[in-house]
Order: structure tokens, then C-alpha cells, then sequence
């Protein structure tokens, strides 16, 4: 494995495994049951939500005409785990059993399957190519065994055997760069056990967190989020359905990207303070790790007994020194001098006080005491900023960032705790975009 793609592999193990089981970590939590959330490819057919079969990505590489593609699906095999209690001669499924202090739960888990094909870029030119991923399914059993060596019970697990498919093609673009757009399908070819299955079993013919990582020798990728400007048009005008493409690798590289289902940007990165995987990697690990502690013992003996990675979550949270939790706090990444000087500063200019400074809207000079109509619309579409559209306000101060960017301190004019709001300094905060002048509301030079 190539050290890129080494690299990318870390980014798409969190990828692979978000959401996969959530804080407090116990099957019992109501988060918990409605499982595998991100990237799912149901099998087709499968009708009792509108989760899709398959996923289209579509890129652009340069200089890449007679490259190779390496190409590689990695994606979670739902494996259904079962307690049983054995019983007048036979085992009977529960949903628990306890055995010499240890607790045994019925709760699906999952397994990492990765599949990988090299394909020579001119085979793909003008023809599709066509890749079969077969994982055969399993079954395995564990018995519960009594202090004193007697069978309680037994633990049932198996996958069914899924099936994939992976359609790829390039074509050459129009113009005097020698683009190439690469377009792979990623279709779950799975027959269903179970026709109108509902989701909990249509999940283990599914392809789970499903993603592609692609590496390109002899060439590079250009990136979707950003383009140059001469190719922009071309990024424009490829089609990604229920995956995001991204760089991945070291600022600068562009030889692998990640097709991800969830959104992220160029070049993402795992914080090198991260002790260890939680699963949500758009929380906090400091905030996971405290909270994790927190678990009372009877929560933490349900948490270990719902996931053996739940169980490691709940021992390294336990074992993690003070040193390492002082680093999950916070660190600066990166030191520079402030685009403007602070406000605060005595040697601020006149312009950056939050009382003295101002901007122009459409043509208007707009400081404190200024009146605005609040159209928050262009920018955001929160619920609560929509409720806000049309409604004028007064503008409270001008506030400069450290960056440059202005931001308006609004209170709103029919509020009838504008002045408690004032004197206390709790304001509204909009861009200047945001807000257009009210007529004769605008501050004279």
C-alpha cells in the first residue's frame, strides 16, 4: 500500500465508522436503535425508506491519460448477533443473559470488508468497465459457559452474503488542458433475504458507511470544492450523487481522493491528540471522554456488553492519563500576526471601535444608530434566522473580527426587550450582506 494511500486510509476509517454506535454507547439509548445512518446503500428494490442503491462520483484528473487507477471500496458487512438461552434441550433467543457477572446482549455489530481493482486509464477511455465484489456470508457460534462449565447459552452470528458492483469509465474533455472525467457507479447488487424486509433486516444486505478511495499514478486530481479557474466549468458539470469526492493526503497532494458520504474538505485530517476512535467525529473528543466517565457503573456494564468497541471505548477512557486529557482540551495549530488590530488595542484606528466604526450597504453608510431590515435569507436557512426575515432592527454597534470581517450588533425594533437586551449587550449578530438600509435609517458622514 502506497504511503498516500496509507494516509487516506486513516481519514476513511473515521469515515467508515461514524456514527457507528453513539454516546452513552448502550444499546438501550434511543440513539442507538436506529442504527447506520451514513452512506447506506440498500439493496435494490428495498422500498420502506427512501435510502438509495447505489452512489455515482465523478471527478476530474489531469495529465492522466496513460495512468493507472487504483481503485478501492471499503464499506461495513452488517453481522446480526443473537443470545440464546439454552433450554429443555434446545436455545431460545433473548434479548439478554447474565452469566457469573457478565452480561450478553442481542445487538447487531459489524465488519470492515474492502475490496480493491487496478484499472490502466486507457481501458476506460470511451468504455465502461465493469468490477464484481462478492463477500460470502457466515455463521459462527460461541458458547456461554457457567463458572462450573455448563452451556447457559450460546451467542449466534452471522452475515448474509452481500454483492457489489462498480461501473467505471472515463472520457476526455473538450479543450487544450487534457482533462479527463473519471465517473465510477457504486451499485448494491445484493438479492434481498427477505423481500419488504423492513430496515433492520434490509441492513444486512446493505452496504454500510460505504466509500470509495481512488489513487492515481501518472497524474492528478483536481479538487471539486475548489477548481482552478479554467477547469471550473468542467467541476461544474460533474454529477456526485450521495457522495462527496475530496483530497485526501498531505496540503498539496492530489493523487488520492475519497468519495465520502458525509461531507468534508479538501486534504481532512484525524487530530494527532485523538486517543482513539469515538465514533462521532464531528463531536469533541474531550467532550466524549469527560461525558464517557461520567457513565454510572450499571450504564458502563451495559456499554461493554453492547459492543466490544464500546467495551475499549468505556477501558481507555478509564486507563487515559492526565496529560493525555489535557491535551483533548485545545491546541494552536497555527500562530500569525491578525489581519486587523484588535479593537481593544489603544493603537486600534478609529474604525475598528465597535461605537465609531461603519460600513456601506447598497451604497448607504451604515454605524451605530442606524436602522436595517434583516434579510438573513441570502445567507443562512436556520428556522429560527427565517423568523427574523423582514423584521427591522437597530444597529447597536460595527464589529470588526480579527480577520477583517464586519459584522453587525442588531436589537430588533418591535422587540420589547430591546433595552434589557442593550444593557445587557445580548444582540443579535449579522454579515452586511445580511441586512439592507432602511429608508432615512441610514447615519449621516
Amino acid at each position: 500500500m502506497s504511503a498516500p494511500m496509507e494516509t487516506a486510509r486513516k481519514v476513511a476509517d473515521a469515515v467508515l465508522y461514524e456514527g457507528y454506535l453513539l454516546y452513552p454507547y448502550r444499546a438501550s439509548a434511543a440513539k442507538n436503535r436506529l442504527r447506520w445512518q451514513f452512506g447506506v446503500l440498500v439493496p435494490p428494490g428495498f422500498t420502506a425508506t427512501a435510502e438509495p442503491s447505489a452512489s455515482v462520483t465523478e471527478c476530474l484528473l489531469e495529465g492522466s491519460a496513460n495512468a493507472l487507477l487504483r481503485l478501492r471500496l471499503r464499506f461495513l458487512h452488517v453481522r446480526r448477533r443473537r443470545v440464546e438461552r439454552a433450554e429443555n434441550g434446545g436455545f431460545l433467543p433473548v434479548h439478554e443473559l447474565e452469566c457469573d457477572a457478565r452480561t450478553h446482549l442481542t445487538f447487531d455489530e459489524a465488519t470492515e470488508r474492502e475490496a480493491e481493482a487496478v484499472l490502466p486509464m486507457p481501458h476506460l477511455l470511451g468504455a465502461e468497465r465493469t468490477v464484481v465484489v462478492r463477500v460470502p456470508g457466515d455463521r459462527s457460534e460461541e458458547p456461554i459457559l457457567a463458572a462450573s462449565g455448563d452451556a447457559i447459552g450460546r451467542v449466534v452470528m452471522e452475515h448474509r452474503p452481500v454483492r457489489a458492483v462498480l461501473r467505471v469509465r472515463a472520457e476526455r474533455l473538450p479543450g487544450p488542458y487534457g482533462l479527463l472525467k473519471l465517473r465510477v457507479r457504486l451499485e448494491n447488487a445484493t438479492e434481498p433475504a427477505w423481500p419488504g424486509a423492513m430496515r433492520e433486516e434490509a441492513l444486512r444486505d446493505s452496504l454500510v458507511s460505504a466509500h470509495l478511495v481512488i489513487g492515481v499514478t501518472a497524474g492528478a486530481f483536481l479538487s471539486m470544492l475548489d477548481p482552478p479557474e479554467w477547469a471550473r466549468r468542467a467541476a461544474e458539470g460533474c454529477r456526485n450523487e450521495n457522495t462527496w469526492p475530496v483530497l485526501v493526503g498531505g496540503a498539496g497532494r492530489r493523487d488520492v481522493m475519497l468519495s465520502s458520504p458525509i461531507i468534508l474538505y479538501d486534504h481532512p485530517e484525524i487530530a494527532p491528540e485523538s486517543p482513539g476512535e469515538l465514533f462521532d467525529s464531528t463531536e469533541m473528543d474531550e467532550m466524549l471522554h469527560l461525558r464517557t466517565l461520567t457513565l454510572t457503573e450499571e450504564e458502563k456494564r451495559e456499554a461493554r456488553a453492547t459492543d466490544p468497541r464500546a467495551a475499549e471505548i468505556i477501558q481507555r477512557a478509564g486507563d487515559l492519563p492526565p496529560e493525555l486529557v489535557e491535551r483533548l482540551h485545545g491546541v494552536i495549530r497555527h500562530l500569525g500576526k491578525p489581519a486587523r488590530t484588535p479593537w481593544w488595542d489603544p493603537e486600534a484606528e478609529d474604525e475598528a471601535s465597535p461605537d465609531t466604526g461603519s460600513v456601506i450597504v447598497g451604497g448607504v453608510r451604515i454605524a451605530r444608530g442606524s436602522r436595517v431590515r434583516l434579510v438573513p435569507g441570502k445567507r443562512r436557512a436556520d428556522a429560527h434566522d427565517m423568523f427574523l426575515t423582514g423584521r427591522t432592527a437597530q444597529v447597536e454597534a460595527v464589529l470588526l473580527d480579527l480577520d477583517g470581517g464586519r459584522y453587525l450588533a442588531v436589537t430588533l425594533d418591535d422587540d420589547l426587550g430591546a433595552d434589557l437586551h442593550r444593557s445587557h449587550g445580548r444582540f443579535l449578530y449579522f454579515a452586511p450582506d445580511e441586512v439592507e438600509p432602511v429608508a432615512g435609517g441610514e447615519t449621516s458622514s
